[in-house]
């Protein structure tokens, strides 16, 4: 007899989902009305994972991003799909990583001499006398895909005062922690591909943007690299209904509804431009459907405004991409810290409108039911994944 034996963590966020205190936290923090009384009535519910709630770099509220451990969080949290953003190593290795220039803040490589000095920038103290900050730039395409799997990653921030390598890895927001970081174990995107799998989620790798030239030494175009990570999919045997390619880039997101169109189908376009008259416009919209595009992922506030009474309502942003007939995705949830001054960047069209972190509830109640988003993107999926079973959202992810 062969033993197959799964490691314990694993098995457990393949056998249930836990979302935890934190969203009926928020819940409670909520101003009173029906959607709080019926979130509140979900309390004793029995969580499923739903498709509608994804894992953004993981869980990276509290867990270092793109780390095994995070990826492992989100599933237990019941993310039906989960993120690996997707960059290239030295050696032309796909990885996962937010950015390609993001080690110096993302892992421990400026504390490695032998490695720190294979940086772009190199770690190069700051002057308090002076007041010049630290310097450190990082890159994926700086290190050997072995060289990277010997990093650990740490959550997401620098201290840009540090004197030291040991101070510079430091400066963790005070609403994260840094109460998981003593692991983080760095992955290839073929090492993600295997892992969910594993859990029994789904995929949506995000095609990063090069800050080196392309063709990288010359040689390694955008479209090899778009054309790459596609390839690990099919070589893993993964559905191609189960995989959300993203880009940043339309033209990365044309290539794939063209040269591989049973990825392509479902290909998302991230929209990161600020809205104008044209490029938030129906015509603009049907445009793009017209390419083949059929998802687009905007940031949340792009698709919400307020009303004369001031209640969060679709903006016209919304409304022409729904009536163009593209699917939306929302990002990213609980990317913010705390709401009481009005979320910041991610909530920066319906400020006016929040004053607490229960509001986030309320933001995600109006994405779900009046934008009609097909799923939403957060640091903590837990919140996501609760909403979904509450109203009835859950059913959309496969029994795995």
């Amino acid at each position: 007899m062969v033993l197959c034996l799964v490691p314990l963590a694993v098995a457990q966020a393949q056998a249930s989902v836990e979302v935890g205190p934190r969203p009926f936290w928020l819940v409670d923090d909520m101003d009173e009305g029906p959607l709080k009384q019926r979130l509140q009535a979900c309390r004793t519910k029995t969580m499923k994972r739903t498709d509608f709630s994804i894992g953004h770099r993981g869980a990276p509220l509290q867990f270092p991003e793109h780390t095994r451990e995070s990826y492992i969080a989100a599933a237990r949290m019941g993310a039906g799909i989960v993120e690996c953003d997707v960059a290239f190593t030295k050696d032309r290795q796909l990885v996962c990583r937010h950015a390609q220039n993001d080690l110096h803040t993302t892992t421990n490589i400026v504390t490695v001499p032998e490695l720190n000095a294979k940086c772009t920038q190199p770690f190069v103290p700051a002057d308090p006398a002076s007041g010049r900050e630290a310097q450190a730039e990082c890159r994926t395409s700086d290190i050997t895909l072995a060289e990277f799997k010997s990093l650990k990653g740490k959550m997401d921030a620098y201290d840009p005062m540090a004197t030291t390598p040991e101070e510079y890895v430091g400066g963790t927001a005070d609403w994260r922690t840094d109460l998981y970081s003593s692991r983080g174990t760095l992955m290839s995107h073929r090492e993600s591909i295997e892992l969910f799998k594993t859990l029994g989620v789904k995929f949506t790798p995000e095609l990063k943007t090069p800050v080196v030239e392309m063709p990288f030494e010359g040689d390694y175009s955008q479209q090899d690299y778009a054309r790459q990570l596609i390839a690990e999919y099919r070589e893993a045997g993964v559905n191609p209904n189960d995989v959300w390619p993203q880009s940043f880039n339309l033209d990365d997101v044309l290539f794939w509804v063209n040269e591989t169109p049973r990825y392509g189908r479902q290909a998302v376009f991230l929209d990161m431009a600020e809205p104008t008259a044209q490029n938030s416009s129906l015509s603009y919209m049907e445009g793009l459907k017209k390419q083949g595009v059929n998802i687009l992922a905007p940031a949340i506030w792009k698709m919400l405004a307020l009303n004369g009474n001031q209640e969060i309502v679709p903006s016209e942003y919304a409304k022409n991409a729904g009536m163009a007939g593209l699917d939306m995705i929302a990002w990213s949830l609980e990317r913010s810290g705390p709401l009481a001054e009005g979320g910041g960047w991610y909530y920066q069209s319906v400020t006016d409108a929040i004053n607490n972190d229960g509001d986030m509830l309320t933001v995600l109640d109006v994405l779900a039911r009046e934008v009609g988003v097909i799923a939403v993107f957060s640091d903590w999926p837990a919140t996501t994944t609760l909403y979904a079973n509450c109203m009835g959202l859950a059913s959309n992810s496969d029994d795995h």
